[in-house]
């Protein structure tokens, strides 16, 4: 369980202070600017930009990207809690994730758990507390934080930042970092040992004497697979949004595992069929227990 649990075990995103949206806009525009060469020419075949970095204490992946949908749609589907309980239940390890209602106000709470079936209840419960930081017609940034995860985890939070731009695309940046100690350490040693063993990220490091690319592992490989996870988590919901409301989970489903069949170096765990299968089922039990719970 343990190391089901650490590889897949959050999202975060570089946040801006609060009541401060021009100053953090403008700076996301000019990085657009000076990353033109690393949109445009990169391994993806998309505008992306992928980066990470490990400290003593703990992990962090970045994103920038252009996505091919208006400003206005990305703000109005990205600012509501209750779509990212429909994006976060693409990953694999994400076994269940819901709104919920309290007097502090309304949290998310995402269970973690194995990249295969299970049940609800052997899964992890990390609750993040919501909040739009920004919403207007030029910038937008939202964070979701949680204190606490498995095995004494500590300082999750996802979060977003966008820009539009022109030719009705938008500008993202999508960043993930926590803090771990020892234990947490130790696991994900254990699980690179063994069952993550030869897996690959995205970076380049080097290239072997026949010029073939030496590909980021170990830890940073970890964040940049998950990174590239929630992202194209994020791209499946908003192409979803064009069919009817009925059709838009299988939509979501089937786009978000074609998109990661496209690295299946980094990405490929489980056939679309028991993807499929596994994800209408959890969708099934979350939806069920969100109609259980009152709210207030």
């Amino acid at each position: 369980m343990i190391r089901a649990l650490v590889p897949g075990l959050l999202l975060a995103f570089t946040i801006c202070v609060p009541g401060r949206a021009a100053q953090p806009a403008a700076d996301l525009q000019a990085r657009y600017l000076s990353l033109q060469d690393q949109l445009s020419h990169n391994v993806f075949q998309r505008p992306l930009h992928l980066v990470s970095t490990e400290t003593t204490k703990g992990l962090q992946g970045d994103i920038y990207a252009v996505l091919d949908h208006p400003y206005a749609t990305v703000s109005s589907a990205l600012r509501e809690l209750d779509h990212w309980a429909d994006i976060l239940i693409l990953h694999l390890n994400v076994k269940g994730c819901r709104a919920v209602d309290s007097p502090a106000g309304r949290t998310l709470l995402v269970s973690i758990g194995r990249k295969n079936e299970e049940p609800l209840d052997q899964a992890y419960p990390v609750n993040f507390d919501y909040g739009v930081a920004a919403a207007d017609a030029g910038y937008l940034q939202i964070q979701l934080a949680a204190d606490t995860g498995p095995l004494g985890s500590r300082n999750y939070q996802i979060a977003l930042e966008a820009v539009p731009l022109k030719a009705g695309q938008t500008f993202i940046h999508l960043s993930y970092s926590y803090s771990f100690g020892l234990a947490v350490r130790l696991a994900m040693n254990g699980y690179l040992s063994t069952l993550g063993s030869g897996k690959v990220g995205f970076s380049v490091t080097g290239r072997q004497p026949d010029g073939t690319a030496v590909l980021i592992d170990g830890v940073r490989g970890v964040v940049e697979r998950n990174t590239m996870r929630y992202y194209l988590a994020i791209e499946a919901y908003l192409g979803s949004l064009v069919v009817p409301p009925a059709d838009q989970l299988e939509k979501r489903l089937r786009d978000w595992f074609a998109a990661t069949e496209r690295f299946p170096l980094q990405l490929h765990e489980l056939d679309e069929g028991e993807y499929l299968a596994m994800k209408r089922k959890e969708v099934r039990g979350q939806q069920s227990s969100a109609a259980m719970i009152p709210s207030g």
